[in-house]
């Protein structure tokens, strides 16, 4: 049976390894001289310059930007979560005309770029006159057609009869969706959570085109603004990136398990 599995297992190994040599790689870079790090042939061993990290701060307002980062991506999360969440409740288990031609509209959404949308996004936001703030970062993740999908595939897997007995009890579609359907629901709504969250925290292209302040800008933009025309200090950019991915990689760390259920059940039923 061992070896049976044995090329199974070597692909996965293999593949596991060239997943994680570039972040041992980008540990190592934050370690070294400017001089190193851009060497021929490169260093393979890093030289204990620990001094990148304190430059990070030097170089940017990054405790400024951690917390833009921190609250865009934590209401973009909590906005998805619950507003997907009600639109999912009623495309699996509320009936009302055109429902299937509405969600095969919005499925549609799906196969536009999303590049697409950043001239009108970006015109609405300028005649709001939200262009460096918070509510700019924020307001268009608030909802995503794949967020629907992901949470009505969920609840189509989940069990009716408890909705019906509590319908028998007097319960209305609102009580039942936030008492029954939510925490029956929870590994969807992790798994959603987590993407959504992921998703924010490296999103790059819509904080840099409509926050230029740097005390504005998110992690990954600041980020961005370190490469430079001619010369970047790639050991300080790569502290700097190590730092910010720390965060994401212990949540998703604590909360796999949950991940890897919520995106496996969601899938039973079409």
């Amino acid at each position: 049976m061992r070896s049976k599995n044995a090329p199974v297992h070597t692909i996965l190994i293999a593949s596991a390894l060239a997943m994680v040599a570039p972040f041992v790689w980008q540990i190592i870079t934050s370690l070294k001289s400017l001089s190193s790090a851009t060497s021929v042939p490169p260093s393979l061993l890093p030289e204990g310059r620990w001094d990148n990290y304190s430059k990070v701060f030097q170089v940017l307002p990054f405790g400024h930007q951690f917390l833009n980062t921190v609250l865009m991506a934590g209401l973009r999360t909590i906005g998805q979560v619950l507003f997907c969440s009600m639109a999912a409740y009623a495309f699996a288990r509320l009936r009302f005309p055109g429902r299937n031609i509405l969600f095969g509209v919005l499925l549609s959404v799906l196969m536009v770029p999303p590049q697409l949308f950043i001239i009108p996004q970006y015109q609405i936001m300028s005649s709001l006159g939200w262009l460096n703030s918070l509510q700019a970062l924020v307001v268009p993740g608030l909802f995503s057609a794949f967020g629907v999908f992901l949470l009505r595939q969920f609840f189509l897997g989940l069990p009716r009869e408890l909705e019906e007995a509590a319908a028998i009890d007097g319960a209305g579609p609102v009580r039942i969706y936030w008492s029954i359907v939510l925490p029956l629901a929870r590994p969807g709504l992790v798994a959603l959570a987590l993407l959504v969250l992921l998703w924010s925290w490296n999103d790059l292209f819509w904080p840099l085109v409509v926050n230029t302040d740097p005390d504005k800008m998110t992690l990954s933009a600041g980020l961005a603004s370190l490469q430079g025309q001619f010369q970047t200090d790639y050991p300080v950019l790569m502290a700097g990136s190590l730092l910010a991915s720390l965060p994401i990689i212990a949540i998703f760390t604590l909360l796999q398990r949950q991940f890897i259920q919520g995106i496996a059940t969601s899938g039973i039923k079409g």
